[in-house]
């Protein structure tokens, strides 16, 4: 199942990420997000935390590997792969399926470095840059809890 929405601006992404926020809060997720520097992967993972009323400042995860915010409505995980090797990657694979269970938001950005090796059920998100303000987000559905989350996501 696929759902694709261009955002003309980053007031639009945010009325996006809400839209995803509230499809998530109930269930949590994990998403794959793919894009290139700039697209706005942790732009969009921002605006999800804050309408899940994180009160953490959101930041990329690009030199820590993994931020973690725990004072919204669900626990949220936010990894970047980009910075890791393919032995790094490798040691951290269990884990991140482990991040794929329960009610969590995981959101993995760079996730074309996880060697296809992440859980089954999960959202992917590819991000493309069409200008300085568009964007273009397709969501691709991977299981039936990521399915149900897409559906929220178009009845809205």
């Amino acid at each position: 199942m696929t759902y694709s929405v261009i955002c003309e601006n980053l007031f639009a992404t945010e009325r996006l990420a809400e839209k995803f926020a509230k499809s998530v809060v109930d269930t949590g997720a994990f998403i794959s997000m793919f894009g290139d520097v700039g697209a706005g992967k942790t732009a969009f993972a921002r605006f999800v935390c804050k309408y899940l009323d994180v009160k953490e400042k959101v930041t990329s995860p690009s030199f820590v590997i993994i931020n973690e915010y725990k004072s919204g409505k669900i626990p949220v995980y936010h990894f970047d792969l980009y910075r890791l090797e393919n032995e790094g990657i490798s040691t951290i694979i269990n884990e991140l399926e482990e991040y794929g269970e329960g009610k969590i938001l995981t959101f993995v950005e760079w996730a074309q470095f996880s060697e296809n090796t992440l859980p089954f059920d999960r959202l992917e998100l590819n991000i493309n840059y069409i200008d300085e303000n568009k964007r273009e987000f397709v969501f691709n559905a991977f299981g039936t809890k990521s399915e149900t989350i897409l559906k929220r996501m178009q009845e809205q």
